[in-house]
């Protein structure tokens, strides 16, 4: 009952309240995961991303194959600018459930963050492997690609993206770019 009131809390915005809501669901069973996550996605919307790796740490030690957990502390400690940590917990999340796209996508922004940029790359062709319509996949890969100054590819990416929207400006509008050069 108090995980549901808090998630109602949320939706509202009212992330103090929910955070005071998770905390009395964790009195009343510190080992519910689900709470202690959740409290942790509300402090990273309150910017608090160290009180919320706490939380996302005491998910891990009641079941660490939550992967969702450790997809949230990846993004915790990204916002942190703390990109090793993060890509470590990308990695983490990847090894428990290899198709979650997301992970992928944020590793590859991490990596990006860091100038490895053939890793990036790398990250964004399994995302778009697990899901060939994935636009953020290809836009991401595209993105790269250009800033590689392999500019083929980064069309052959914007292609793809005019191919799965065709009213995708900013796809059009990349391929304008890549073509020029």
């Amino acid at each position: 009952l108090w995980n549901s009131k808090g998630e109602a809390l949320r939706v509202l915005k009212k992330y103090e309240e929910a955070v005071t809501s998770y905390d009395k669901a964790i009195e009343i069973d510190p080992k519910k995961a689900t709470a202690w996550n959740s409290k942790g996605v509300e402090l990273a919307d309150l910017d608090r991303y160290e009180e919320a790796i706490v939380c996302y740490d005491r998910v891990i030690e009641i079941d660490s194959k939550d992967y969702y957990a450790w997809f949230n502390k990846g993004q915790a400690l990204k916002k942190l600018e703390r990109h090793e940590e993060a890509i470590a917990c990308y990695d983490k999340t990847i090894e428990i459930d290899p198709k979650y796209y997301r992970a992928w996508y944020n590793k590859g922004l991490a990596l990006f963050d860091l100038e490895r940029y053939e890793e990036s790359v790398v990250c964004y062709d399994r995302l778009t492997e697990i899901d060939p319509k994935n636009e953020l996949g290809w836009t991401a890969k595209g993105s790269v690609l250009f800033n590689l100054e392999r500019y083929e590819e980064a069309i052959a990416c914007y292609d793809r993206l005019t191919e799965i929207d065709p009213k995708d400006f900013y796809a059009w509008y990349n391929k304008g770019a890549a073509s020029y050069n």
